[in-house]
């Protein structure tokens, strides 16, 4: 089974030649590069793994993208540009030309009624449409509704939310009280969810029992091709190989081939990253 994690940061020191954002702090203090990236993969039987440049590089792609073709087998990125600036205007259509690059990333979490203005709703949907450029877009559950009016006006633009749509720093039942709220965009087929950083969300030890029914929930709306796994790794509070298994092993009603879908085909098919043999 192909496992392809949705979620990875990689990041390199804080120098004046590449400074880190003002006030960004990742969550692991040392730099983070693909090197120990594909060392922890390898330990936790993870294939594949998108990269997601973090907060602290700004809209800085190079790093990722430097990664993912030195290793084109193992990583691929879902980048970032500045919707405001006015370079980003008409680059849709050679986005996926750079090696490597499969998609956008957008966070909205601290800023979530940008998702509403003329510079979001306007030019930029409608060129990621244009080019089938696929987006990961995060939001809190109440942002849901935002996404919901993007991917009706934009019907073949490919959006997948962040970690469920969770608010960062909720825990337990708290962080899935407005579930419903997800589930309702699951009538848009043009719309998946990354079940990512799952362990994050639970006080609970592995496997984070106190979950299994929200994820069941999840599954049920969205199916297993549309609902792809991750970890977003470098903020774990388990083992990379548990958040693994904490679908692999811990899911009994997850069939053979849900996990196939779930753990890596979905997303590659999604993102459309090459599987060879297929």
């Amino acid at each position: 089974m192909l496992i392809v994690d949705s979620q990875v940061h990689i990041w390199a020191a804080d120098t004046p030649e590449r400074p880190w954002a003002p006030g960004a702090k990742p969550h692991r203090p040392e730099p983070f590069g693909h090197e120990e990236l594909l060392r922890e993969m390898d330990a936790a039987g993870v294939h594949r793994a998108v990269l997601v440049p973090p907060s602290l590089d700004r809209t800085r792609n190079d790093l990722a993208l430097a990664a993912a073709q030195a290793h084109p087998d193992r990583f691929a990125v879902m980048g970032k540009i500045n919707p405001s600036a006015p370079q980003s205007r008409g680059v849709m259509a050679g986005w996926r030309r750079q090696p490597g690059m499969l998609g956008l990333r957008f966070n909205f979490k601290k800023n979530m009624d940008r998702l509403t203005k003329p510079e979001y709703m306007g030019a930029l949907w409608g060129e990621a449409e244009d080019a089938g450029i696929p987006l990961y877009i995060g939001v809190d559950h109440p942002a849901v509704k935002y996404v919901d009016a993007v991917a009706e006006r934009h019907p073949r633009l490919r959006i997948i939310l962040d970690h469920l749509a969770l608010a960062s720093g909720a825990k337990d039942d708290a962080a899935f009280n407005e579930l419903d709220q997800l589930l309702a965009i699951a009538k848009r087929p043009n719309v998946a969810v990354k079940a990512s950083a799952i362990p994050g969300y639970s006080t609970a030890p592995y496997p984070c029992r106190n979950l299994h029914g929200y994820l069941r929930q999840v599954y049920d709306a969205f199916g297993p091709r549309r609902m792809f796994w991750g970890s977003d790794l470098t903020r774990l509070k388990c083992s990379y190989r548990q958040c693994v298994t904490l679908f692999t092993e811990e899911l009994p009603w997850l069939s053979a081939d849900d996990l196939e879908w779930i753990m890596g085909r979905g997303l590659c098919e999604w993102l459309g990253w090459s599987v060879p043999g297929r």
